[in-house]
Parts: structure tokens; sequence; C-alpha cells
């Protein structure tokens, strides 16, 4: 088989039951496989007894999602891997337009579909949308969503076009790509890993690329809800480290001194909107990346050594904070981006 498909499994049984047959039918020419992160629901017992037919990497512990797919990626052999949330829902014909875009250019090192939400399926999804955008701050935002601001699909985005990230909930990536970049930073542990994945394929000089012909809905949410503040945690603290290890380095103080004012700002947002958890949340992510910055810089100087044709495309040079909450720009097209 030239495509895996790797679904990392955290006690997800009801999803599995709910979307596995959809991509068992519509996958023909792909090996499914599930890597579960040691869950305790069942779910290992019912995909041997329910879907004999996939395969099952059982993972000795819960690493979560980048280190269990390091763990199982290991032990797939496929030109391609597709890493896909379990509460997705696939379509007919979703691999084979990605396979030839990949087949046409070696260059290109990862993929993602057309993501409109499950729950909402006339409208884009949050966590990838029509591919993935860096403001020249790190703020990371998609075609079809700015922030909470979800687009109607109207066929704007019907197009293949290069982007700078494609969302983890529905990645392809060529597999000797992944294993060049070392696959997935574990500090991440949840949250922004694919865009650091991809950041670090675009400092190497590979494309990351949206293909509209393929489309999939996604529930979304599952791993952390918006409510937890662990969520909040993981989001800025990985954010921060995102920007430190990768950044042009002419950007670095310049992008870092302008987020810690941007940070405050949400801080106190958030204390008066979402309670004291999430601002606190706020708090500790920047005490661990001082904290974290004399092995961060290390990842950066190691980063730096293999650099080579840098690929900024994708980057917005505006900031995307101020257009949305400043400008009150809420759809992609009112940014001026080409």
């Amino acid at each position: 088989m030239r495509t895996a498909v790797v679904i990392l499994n955290w006690n997800g049984i009801k999803l599995l039951r709910q979307f596995l047959p959809e991509v068992i039918r519509c996958s023909p020419q792909a090996e499914i496989i599930v890597a579960d992160n040691a869950s305790t629901d069942g779910s290992v017992e019912m995909m041997k007894a329910e879907f004999p037919q996939i395969r099952v990497i059982v993972n000795p512990t819960n690493a979560g999602y980048t280190g269990g797919y390091n763990e199982a990626l290991r032990q797939v052999e496929a030109e391609f891997y597709v890493l896909l949330n379990s509460d997705i829902l696939v379509t007919p014909n979703w691999i084979d337009p990605i396979e030839k875009l990949f087949d046409a250019d070696q260059m290109i090192g990862a993929v993602q579909p057309k993501i409109r939400a499950y729950n909402q399926q006339t409208h884009f999804e949050y966590a990838g949308a029509a591919g993935g955008y860096l403001d020249r701050l790190g703020f990371p935002f998609c075609r079809g969503r700015i922030f909470e601001s979800l687009e109607e699909d109207l066929g704007q985005y019907n197009d293949t076009r290069e982007v700078f990230w494609a969302s983890g909930a529905c990645m392809f990536v060529r597999s000797s790509v992944f294993h060049q970049c070392a696959g997935f930073d574990e500090s991440y542990f949840a949250h922004m890993e694919e865009i650091d994945l991809c950041w670090r394929m675009k400092n190497q000089g590979y494309r990351v690329m949206y293909e509209s012909t393929s489309m999939v809905f996604h529930i979304g949410g599952g791993t952390l809800d918006k409510s937890n503040w662990r969520k909040t945690y993981l989001n800025f603290r990985n954010n921060l480290e995102l920007i430190y290890k990768n950044i042009e380095g002419k950007y670095l103080f310049r992008s870092l001194f302008f987020r810690m004012i941007m940070d405050g700002v949400a801080a106190f947002k958030f204390l008066f909107s979402n309670g004291f958890s999430h601002f606190y949340a706020i708090i500790r992510a920047h005490l661990h990346f001082y904290r974290m910055l004399p092995s961060i810089r290390k990842k950066r100087i190691a980063l730096k050594k293999l650099e080579k044709n840098r690929n900024s495309t994708g980057v917005y040079m505006g900031s995307v904070v101020i257009d949305y909450f400043v400008r009150k720009r809420r759809n992609f097209s009112k940014l001026g981006i080409d």
C-alpha cells in the first residue's frame, strides 16, 4: 500500500464505532491503522472483534498526539501517511487527489483537504478549514476561519493552493519528509504540533498544500474543550516555543516583544470573561517558556543547521489580531492576501 491512514485513539470507542466504517469504505487503496494510546475503555478489544480488517498498534502509554504518532509511525511502512482524527467523517475519493498532488511535486511535504464542520456542514471547521496561515507575530489562522469566525463554504476556496500549515485533524504527509524532520516535537504533547512540523518542513524548502477536491467533516474539540484552562495553557505555551524555534532571526526579538504585550492583553481579557483559571494558564505558559528557554534555544540552533531554501509562502506580514479585533476584518478575503 502506498498510503496508510493512521488514526490515533485514546478512549474514543464511540467515535471509532461511528466513523471507522466510512474510513474503511472510502479508502480501499489504503491500509487502515488505529494507534491506541493506552485506552482503558475497551477500544482495542472492540476493534479486534468488530473491525478485524484493520491493524491495531498499541502504544504503551498515553504520550499525547505527538508522542503517540511518533511511536506508531516508526512501525508503519508507507509512502504517504494520513494522520486522521477519530472524529472525522471522510468522503468518497478523498485520497486519490492528494496522492496525485504528491506525485506531481516531490517537494510537497504535507497536504490537507477541505475541512468542513460535522455539526454545521455548510461551514468550514475551526481546525484547518481551507488551509493554515501564520501572521508575522506567529498567530495562526485559516482560509475560512479567523479566530472564532467560521465562513460558509460557497466555493470561494475551491482550488489547490500552497499554504503555511496543514491541519493535524487530517494531515497527509510524505513519510520520508516526516522522518527527515524527526517527526513531531514531543514537548508539545498536543496543540500546534502540526504547525511546528510544517514550519520545519518549509524551513527546509518543502511545500505545504491545500487540495479542495478532497473533503472531510470534523466534529472538533475532542482532545480538550475550549473551556478547559489546559487548552489555553498548551496553546500559549506551544505558540511561544513555535516562534522561538522556527522564526527567521531578524524577526525573532520583535515578534517575541509584541507577543508578550498581546499575551498580556489576552490574559486580562480572559480574567474578566473566562475567569482566573485561564488568566493563570497564560501566566503559567510564559513561566514555562522562560524556564525552558535554554533547551528551546538548543533546538533552534540545531534546526538552523538544517535550513535550506527557506519557504515563507503562507506568512501574512500584517497582524491578524489587529485586523480582526480593531479593523473588524472577520473573513480571510478581507485581509487582501492573494
